[in-house]
């Protein structure tokens, strides 16, 4: 980004909550940098980018709903422009399986909230100790 001039800011879970509220509110009010990077995890809670209407994923998360908090960032009260999610996954790696897992977890949760408990083929493949271990459950 450097070597084409682009400008943006930069956060990661190294930088400290003052800093952190102050690359949030320097994004939000620029015209200048209108890139910020920012880590998955450090992006996922506590902010308000409500001045960005693109996010880019092209690093996915075990867990779904981490990479939905990170979005949801843009997604907050004050938004006036539509938000476009992106993720770049490329063919034939470990972030395709990523995601395949991420959309298996999905339906697994849809069809148990939604009591279609005879409806997922995910689900019909798990043995009893495969599902206790999905929910962190322990027999004694």
């Amino acid at each position: 980004m450097e070597s084409r001039n682009i400008k943006y800011y930069y956060l990661d879970g190294s930088i400290g909550a003052a800093k952190r509220t102050d690359l949030v509110n320097e994004f939000n009010e620029s015209q200048e940098k209108q890139v910020f990077l920012i880590s998955l995890k450090a992006g996922g809670t506590g902010l308000n980018l409500t001045s960005a209407d693109i996010v880019i994923h092209f690093d996915p998360w075990w867990n779904p709903a981490i990479e939905d908090q990170a979005t949801d960032r843009a997604h907050r009260f004050g938004q006036k422009n539509m938000v476009q999610v992106i993720k770049l996954i490329a063919k034939g790696t470990v972030e395709e399986k990523i995601i395949k897992l991420q959309d298996d977890k999905k339906e697994l949760i849809s069809n148990i909230m939604g009591g279609d408990m005879n409806n997922s083929s995910l689900l019909s493949s798990l043995s009893e100790e495969d599902i206790n271990d999905l929910f962190n459950v322990t027999k004694f």
